[in-house]
């Protein structure tokens, strides 16, 4: 069994960064693309940053492209997630997440022509660490 662990929340002014770190264990031979998925209570789960078992080609949310960056370091089974100019919208608990097969499945919404990936692809969960964005 795979299992996860996120670090590197805490608390930070608008305007600051923070780099959040997904370690995994237990991987074994198989492929698994990584995802960073957000939470803020009463609001579903969304997807914010994904990266596929190659490390090439990572998918972001629209409203933090060009903010955060997602990376892998398979020599550490690790995937990192560096976020810049942090808002209060930023607020969240995150979570990693894996997905077997190795691939960051998206699906398009042609109403607001928008693509997203699901929490449902991804079987693995870590616990989550608290983002806090505040003046």
């Amino acid at each position: 069994q795979v299992h996860l662990r996120e670090s590197g929340g805490g608390s930070v002014q608008p305007g600051g960064s923070l780099t959040l770190s997904c370690v995994a264990s237990r991987l074994g031979h198989e492929k698994y693309a990584i995802g960073w998925f957000r939470q803020v209570p009463g609001k579903e789960r969304e997807g914010v940053a994904c990266i596929d078992w190659r490390g090439v080609s990572p998918y972001y949310l629209d409203s933090v492209k060009d903010r955060f960056t997602i990376s892998r370091d398979d020599a550490n089974n690790a995937v990192s997630l560096q976020m810049t100019s942090l808002t209060p919208n930023d607020t969240a608990m995150y979570y990693c997440a894996a997905s077997r097969g190795g691939l960051c499945k998206r699906y398009y919404d042609p109403t607001s022509r928008t693509s997203s990936f699901s929490p449902t692809d991804f079987t693995v969960w870590g616990q989550g660490t608290q983002v806090t964005v505040s003046a």
